[in-house]
């Protein structure tokens, strides 16, 4: 810090003065980080004038008032808890006429807001900048008297200088907090939609929207059977669970969100006759409603112990958060139905294991130009794999692999009926990209909530010794070329998950002895008892020295390679290896 003064200074010389005001510029523009810029301005405000007490109050215009934003000597009450109005108290005064005020004595000043008992004077002069109010800068001393004009004249020069550089740093700030608010706001959506546990999600949603919204209480609570109560189903006090009753519909600052089928925002819960107490010291609340296909199904609920500390900002964010989560409370209730009716049909796993079977190719078909094969491995007795190959002549095939999304018969079943709509499809359609269209188009038609395929689709055209692709996030596959290898680029979203999708084709040329090998996440991802994953990188190396065995072996063996991986870890996905070898 360059102001190195210790005491009341008196500028005899105007070269001084203004050198003094130099050196304040300089230290007010050297940073657009608040929390650093107001400790700079308390400093420099330090020592040139005396004082006891010091707070830089700044003005809000969503609270029409002023809050202390850095302070010295205040109680942390006040500082936590103090909204000042315009017209009240000193600095209130001087934010509402834009002059300095100075008392010699406050206790003759019916205005004065007592912050310390032995405070005896106060200057509170206001910062403007652009002609909008910025905030108040506030000395107190347990002097009487304390403060000169000289001081007053001299802490006027240093507002009108770090008003602009305090507002340029509150909005830099507030840019940051939008940039940081929307990209955590998609990854919101894409994590959130992708957790079918309840109790799971709730925890994720409850840490994602604390990184955008610091709050002390946090509730999730659903509308029940009847739509008669809310219950909840998340509570959480700081770090810790709580168990909390039920809320009647239209009663407390949940039920009127619920009721309202919109946010409300209550500043201060002592004054709302709305609010019903869950959590103590709470002393301000908003809600939001959680509405899904047009339904209310539940409220998100944030409390603070600060009276205004919620705005219409955090409104907004939460609004555009609630979509999401009810979304994927929806999900994740039909997901966890679904669950509870598994263990029903556990006696029909068999036959539609034997089904499956059936569906799904066993042994390598004979393909002009490659040699085939195929392994496969089910977490369970049925799998969500799925694969399947078309041949339309002796220098046209297609085959199809991919994934059914969640777990076991669920997953099974809607494999199935994709296979089933797949095997219609593919036969009238060469195109990879106009069969996936297709098949996405099907599925939006009879749409399941939490259901999509991932597919990969590939034309081998015998004659040109290449491949057409098109991908609906399916993972691309690896090619192992004189000991090289390398990953065609495909994508695209799975189908079954938006409507009106374009999906995009690319040719990925081969030459002889290509291995071209396709995988499921269930190979991959598979663990071994350190928490490792096998990964691409245990694949590659088990490619680079195995490609000049014949497609089968080169199948065997990789789920061979990953079962040795994991050894005692248990099989969580299904693993499905389809190798093609260009003769």
């Amino acid at each position: 810090m360059a102001v190195q003064r210790k005491t009341r200074v008196r500028f005899r010389e105007r070269a001084e003065l203004l050198d003094f005001l130099l050196e304040v510029s300089a230290v007010t523009t050297e940073t657009l980080d608040l929390d650093r810029l107001l400790e700079n301005v308390a400093t420099i405000i330090r020592q040139v004038i005396p004082h006891n007490l010091f707070a830089i109050l700044l003005y809000s215009e969503a609270r029409k008032g002023m809050r202390i934003r850095y302070a010295l000597g205040h109680r942390q009450e006040i500082v936590q808890n103090l909204i000042v109005k315009m017209n009240e108290g000193i600095t209130g005064a001087a934010a509402a006429t834009r002059q300095p005020v100075m008392v010699g004595n406050v206790l003759d000043d019916p205005r004065y807001l007592n912050a310390l008992d032995a405070v005896q004077s106060e200057l509170a002069v206001p910062m403007v900048a652009r002609q909008k109010l910025v905030g108040v800068l506030d000395l107190q001393s347990t002097t009487a008297n304390a403060f000169s004009a000289q001081d007053r004249a001299l802490l006027q020069l240093i507002a009108a200088r770090v008003g602009a550089a305090i507002e340029n740093a509150r909005l830099h700030r507030r840019v940051e907090r939008q940039n940081k608010t929307q990209r955590t706001l998609g990854n919101m959506a894409q994590e959130f939609s992708s957790i079918l546990k309840l109790d799971e999600l709730l925890e994720k949603v409850a840490r994602s929207v604390h990184r955008l919204i610091s709050y002390d209480a946090f509730m999730v609570l659903r509308v029940d059977e009847q739509g008669r109560h809310l219950r909840s189903v998340f509570s959480q006090r700081f770090d810790q669970k709580l168990q909390l009753d039920s809320f009647p519909m239209g009663q407390g600052i949940t039920g009127a969100a619920a009721a309202g089928r919109k946010p409300v925002l209550a500043r201060d819960t002592a004054a709302d006759p709305r609010y019903i107490e869950s959590h103590p010291d709470i002393r301000s609340e908003v809600a939001v409603p959680l509405i899904a296909k047009g339904r209310v199904i539940g409220v998100m609920d944030l409390e603070s112990e600060r009276v205004g500390y919620f705005t219409e900002d955090h409104v907004r964010t939460l609004s555009l958060i609630a979509p999401s989560v009810a979304t994927a409370m929806e999900n994740a209730r039909l997901y966890q139905e679904l669950e509870q009716r598994e263990h029903l049909i556990q006696g029909d796993l068999e036959a539609a294991h034997r089904l499956q079977s059936i569906m799904m190719p066993q042994e390598a078909p004979p393909l002009t130009g490659l040699d085939v094969g195929i392994k496969m491995k089910a977490a369970r007795l049925v799998t969500g794999d799925l694969f399947d190959f078309f041949e339309y002549d002796d220098e046209h095939a297609m085959l199809a692999f991919g994934d059914s999304s969640g777990k076991g018969a669920a997953a099974a079943l809607y494999g199935a009926l994709f296979s089933g709509l797949l095997r219609a499809a593919a036969p009238r359609r060469r195109s990879p990209a106009q069969l996936l269209r297709s098949l996405n188009e099907t599925l939006m038609e009879r749409q399941v909530p939490a259901r999509y395929v991932t597919l990969l689709v590939m034309l081998w055209q015998a004659s040109e010794r290449q491949f057409l692709m098109a991908n609906a996030g399916s993972t691309t596959p690896l090619v192992c070329r004189r000991g090289e290898i390398l990953q065609p680029q495909a994508s695209g979203v799975p189908v079954g998950l938006l409507e009106n999708i374009e999906y995009d084709e690319t040719i990925f040329s081969a030459e002889p002895d290509d291995v071209v090998v396709l995988f499921s996440d269930g190979v991959q991802d598979q663990m071994n008892p350190a928490g490792e994953e096998y990964g691409k990188r245990q694949l590659r190396r088990f490619l680079e020295s195995s490609c000049d065995l014949p497609a089968q072996q080169i199948a065997d063996r990789l789920l061979e390679d990953v079962e040795r991986y994991r050894e005692t870890t248990q099989v969580h996905d299904d693993q499905s290896v389809i190798v093609l070898k260009v003769n």
